[in-house]
Order: structure tokens, then C-alpha cells, then sequence
């Protein structure tokens, strides 16, 4: 036979036996063979720059390469010999290596068959690689993506809040319209009604057996102009503006005015003032509570909170009013001693016409909405949260300065 082989358009020169050791000591991935029945006959140096193991070592285990395999993945490698022995091949299966000095690293392992030209099966070639840097690198991408789907859930879901905020928000302006509106149509016959039956009443002694019954019509008549007012104040916009102001002082005359209902149902109120912040900046009197907001607005805000906590209190109860003032911000939270709020009530409490209260003198519902309304157009916040094991807790927060603007 000739020292040429021609393969197509190559030439094939035969190469010593030493040549190919060469190659394969000196191959960068860590390479055996390994025989029929899966005992290693060769490894080239590879293997020490990857598991720490000189090749000699690795020819005298009796369970090579199964001790420097973490336990967890020695199942795949096991699967491996068995299917080499079948003749099988793989390529590219993940696991972990324990390097000599007990460190973890990640490997991909592709074995094949060897045979010779007869045909006869000589065992099988595996090659391992180290991908540790892959797969850190895949592993950083797959937390980036489950962060950035993260991202977009978040964001999607906001969408949807706003979206639905947006819609309440029509519809609630929609119905303050049609609030306004209504409230004007009854406001004008409503001012007649009260010019004449202040004549009529005008002429009755107070010793007339009915004279109590006008005391009702009276007091009826005054209820329909206070609805006719908040139904006003769902729509109009504020036409006050801010001033300078002592908040404990507005507090005070607030519950003032409240303190004959609060009499009359046995509930003691009780405020508390905010505490000396020693945090705070000290060229910063924290404590004052000297606020430059729409004051008439905040009376009714409070008034409105005030009077549902008495309302909701048992005789002998108590609702405390907690003030905190930082530089920024004043906070006023009202918790009654009632049988609280339910977690569906809370989440429409501030609807208009939404009322938990039973009875038809107990007003129309109306009281909260108005109060979100003013204390959002002053840039706050109001939120209820049930106190406790009973009781109910309303938290206004204000910025303690606001522009005629807002």
C-alpha cells in the first residue's frame, strides 16, 4: 500500500503513534478512555488543571471518576457508564465536580464509542469541560430575566390599578356632577320651603301641642341643606385659600363643636398632642404645629371623621385623636373603640353614598368622600385600617405647607 491515502481532495501521511499521545496530553478539555466494561485505561494532564488529581492518582481509583462527582450528580454520570458500555453517546451533560481542595465547579461531559478498524468496540472516549464561568454567566441571566418578568408584572399590574383608578375616578366625577347638579335643583325650592316654614313657625307659640313636630320639620329641613352641602362639595372645587394656622387649636374647636353629640353618647374624646422629635433637625422646631393649609376645609375633614368615630363608639367608649408632625408632614389619626370596620367595607368606605351606619337619620354616606376629596386636593392622604380587636382607626396625612395652587 502506498505511504499516501488520498480522501477526497486531502492527503492523509501516516503519523506516529506517539504523535497522537501528544495531541491528547496536550488537548486544553480533560479527556479518557475508558475500556467495554468502563475501567480507565489513559486520562491526559487536563484533568489535574480542572479536579486538582494527577492522572496517576485517577488510574488507581477504583471508582473513577465517581469521588470527585458531587453526590447529587453522581446519578448522571453512573447513566453515563452504563451507556457507554451499550455503545451510547452523549454529548454536553451538565453536573458538578469536587475539586481536590473541596471546591464546586461545573463540567459538561460528551462521551462517544471507540473502535478499531475491524470494527471492534474498544471502549469509549469522554471528554469533560469546564463551564463553572458559563454557568455563573447563565445563571446571572436566567435572575436578570425572572427580574426583568418580574418588572413587567409589577408594571402590568400598576397598569391595571391606574387603569382602574382612572375609570373610578370618571365615574366618581360623573357622579359629583350629577350630585351638583341635583343638589341645586332641591337647594332652590329647599330655600323656599325654609323662608316660608320659618314664617309659619314664627306665628306658633311654643306651647302648641305641634310645636314639636315643627322642631322636627325644623331639624329635618337643616339635615337636607347639610346633604345639599356635601353634594356640593363632591364637585365644586375649593375656593379657599390656604393660611397660617395653630392645627391643635383648629383640633380643638373641632371637637368642641363635637362635644354635645359627644355627651350625649357617653364617649370621652381625647387628643394627643405630637411628641418632641429628638431625631429631628434641631434648626427645625419639629414640634410646632403651626400648618399653612385651607383651615375651614381640615374642620370639615375632622368633623366628619370625628363625628363617625363618636357615632360608632359604645356608651363609656373613647376615641383618641394622635397628632405627629414632622417637618414635612402633619398626621392625624382618629381610633374609636367601636366593633370595627369589615375588610369589604374597607376597601368602599370612601364611595360616595357608601354608609355602614343603620337608621335613616345617619347621614348619606356622603361625609367620607367629601373628606377624601379635600384632603387629597391639599396633596394628603386618608386611609382606615381596623385598630386592634375592635375599633377602627382613620390616618390623615397633610404636608404641613401648601401654595394657593394646589
Amino acid at each position: 500500500m502506498s505511504n499516501k491515502t488520498r480522501f477526497g481532495q486531502s492527503i492523509v501521511r501516516p503519523i506516529d503513534n506517539y504523535v497522537f499521545r501528544a495531541i491528547a496530553d496536550y488537548t486544553y478539555d480533560w479527556e479518557s478512555w475508558l475500556s467495554p466494561e468502563g475501567k480507565l485505561l489513559w486520562v491526559n494532564a487536563a484533568v489535574e488543571r480542572i479536579t486538582g488529581y494527577h492522572p496517576d492518582e485517577c488510574l488507581q481509583m477504583p471508582d473513577y471518576p465517581l469521588s470527585m462527582v458531587a453526590e447529587e450528580d453522581r446519578h448522571k454520570i453512573i447513566e453515563m457508564l452504563n451507556d457507554a458500555t451499550t455503545e451510547g453517546s452523549r454529548n454536553d451533560v451538565e453536573f458538578q465536580l469536587i475539586h481536590r481542595d473541596g471546591s464546586r465547579r461545573w463540567a459538561a461531559v460528551s462521551w462517544q464509542p471507540m473502535y478499531d478498524d475491524s470494527h471492534r468496540h474498544l471502549g469509549h472516549r469522554a471528554s469533560v469541560r469546564d463551564i463553572t464561568e458559563r454557568h455563573y454567566l447563565r445563571e446571572e441571566l436566567r435572575l436578570h430575566n425572572q427580574h426583568l418578568e418580574q418588572l413587567v408584572q409589577e408594571r402590568t399590574i400598576k397598569i391595571a390599578q391606574l387603569e382602574q383608578h382612572r375609570r373610578k375616578m370618571e365615574k366618581l366625577a360623573a357622579l359629583g356632577q350629577m350630585a351638583a347638579g341635583i343638589a341645586h335643583e332641591i337647594n332652590n325650592p329647599l330655600a323656599g320651603i325654609r323662608n316660608a316654614f320659618a314664617l309659619f313657625k314664627g306665628n306658633l307659640s311654643g306651647d302648641d301641642e305641634n310645636y314639636e313636630l315643627l322642631e322636627l320639620i325644623d331639624s329635618e329641613i337643616e339635615r337636607i341643606s347639610s346633604i345639599t352641602h356635601q353634594m356640593y362639595q363632591l364637585y365644586r372645587p375649593s375656593q379657599q385659600s390656604p393660611t397660617r394656622f395653630d392645627l391643635i387649636r383648629a383640633i380643638e374647636n373641632v371637637l368642641l363643636l363635637l362635644q354635645p353629640l359627644a355627651s350625649e353618647a357617653n364617649v370621652r374624646v381625647v387628643l394627643r398632642p405630637p411628641p418632641k422629635d429628638a431625631s429631628a433637625d434641631p434648626s427645625v422646631d419639629s414640634s410646632t404645629t403651626d400648618v399653612v393649609l385651607r383651615e375651614s376645609e381640615l374642620r370639615q375633614i375632622l368633623l366628619n371623621i370625628v363625628r363617625n368615630a363618636i357615632q360608632a363608639s359604645p356608651s363609656q367608649g373613647e376615641v383618641v385623636l394622635d397628632v405627629f408632625s414632622t417637618d414635612q408632614n402633619v398626621t392625624i389619626t382618629v381610633t374609636d373603640q367601636g366593633e370595627g370596620i369589615s375588610k369589604e367595607a374597607t376597601t368602599r368606605i370612601f364611595e360616595p353614598f357608601f354608609s355602614t351606619k343603620t337608621g335613616t337619620r345617619q347621614g348619606m354616606g356622603l361625609g367620607l368622600s367629601v373628606s377624601r376629596s379635600l384632603v387629597e386636593a391639599m396633596g394628603g392622604s386618608i386611609a382606615v385600617e381596623r385598630s386592634g380587636p375592635g375599633g377602627t382607626t382613620f390616618q390623615v396625612t397633610l404636608p404641613r405647607r401648601i401654595s394657593s395652587h394646589e
